[in-house]
């Protein structure tokens, strides 16, 4: 039976020039993903045409083999299934054996984490600031900037949900926030004695203003309190000047932090899913990570078994 392999996949390449206008650079990269395939199949004494599903499978195998990551061997896999899929809409096989293929299974990025000396250098920069600021309106920047910081690590809020605060959002005397989330769902979440202090030492000086436009820290903008790029802006300069590098510094990366420090220091997971505003607790066991040390130890020390290992040693 004649390979038609290279002749299938000149035809690919060629509809991918022709009627998708792929860039010189795409088709060559298209080319040499079907030629490994091919190569790969070759050894298994099969061909690029006639590849059914197990040797599209033994392909991603011989990519992990070689020390392709998750991602590149998805990258691939998406390759064939074009290739395939032209085939099939083509005439030229009955099939596509991709479809019954998984794609590799990419590990989760984890989130970026400030340590707590991190965020205590933040916090001890935004307090330095106010007292260096050398007009009137630096120095309500300024305090501003220091209750936004002091809201956000102390709760995990959204930056969203932050910077949108109404004003009668307190409740409990000041001690909780009432929080508005995704879904119009919300959440009660508590009040640290820094964050309270510091809310508190803006509404003093920002007066009626905020109680008139309805929101905590309201603005001259469309929606009528700070936006979000605002406050980002001012905590990447504050960064900078605590010495912290500005690209690990973000507001969704303080939220990852109120997280990651809470589990660390002993807080139940289904709490803080519940403090974050996370529907599915699947999404705040990405923080998971931080335990892993916590629990070792954890076991070392009351696990009866290990106990015993250290009596014996």
């Amino acid at each position: 039976m004649r390979d038609l392999s290279a002749a299938h996949a000149e035809a690919f390449l060629e509809m991918m020039s022709a009627e998708r206008g792929a860039a010189g650079n795409t088709l060559e990269a298209y080319r040499r993903d079907l030629d490994d395939a091919a190569d790969v199949l070759r050894s298994r004494g099969a061909t690029l045409a006639g590849a059914g599903a197990e040797d599209i499978r033994a392909i991603l195998s011989d990519l992990a083999a070689r020390g392709f990551s998750p991602a590149s061997q998805a990258r691939r896999l998406s390759a064939l299934r074009q290739f395939y899929k032209f085939l099939h809409a083509e005439g030229l096989r009955a099939d596509d054996p991709t479809g019954v293929v998984d794609s590799p299974r990419k590990s989760r990025a984890l989130p970026k984490v400030l340590s707590i000396d991190d965020v205590s250098r933040l916090l001890a920069q935004a307090e330095a600031d106010i007292a260096q600021a050398r007009t009137p309106a630096e120095t309500l920047q300024r305090i501003r900037f220091r209750a936004l910081l002091e809201l956000l690590y102390a709760t995990g809020m959204r930056v969203s949900e932050l910077v949108s605060l109404p004003y009668r959002v307190l409740a409990d005397g000041g001690r909780f926030l009432v929080i508005r989330g995704k879904g119009a769902k919300e959440r009660m979440v508590p009040m640290s004695r820094p964050a309270r202090a510091a809310l508190e030492t803006w509404l003093d000086v920002i007066g009626e203003a905020a109680e008139e436009a309805g929101f905590l820290f309201p603005a001259h903008s469309a929606e009528g309190h700070l936006s979000r790029q605002v406050f980002a802006r001012e905590l990447k300069e504050v960064a900078s000047r605590a010495g912290i590098p500005v690209a690990c510094v973000s507001p969704h990366v303080l939220r990852h932090a109120f997280a990651s420090h809470l589990l660390a220091g002993g807080a139940d997971l289904r709490a803080v899913q519940e403090l974050l505003g996370h529907a599915d607790i699947s999404t705040t066991q990405i923080y998971t990570h931080v335990l892993d040390e916590r629990l070792r130890q954890l076991v070392n020390e009351h696990h009866p078994l290990a106990k015993a290992t250290k009596s014996r040693d």
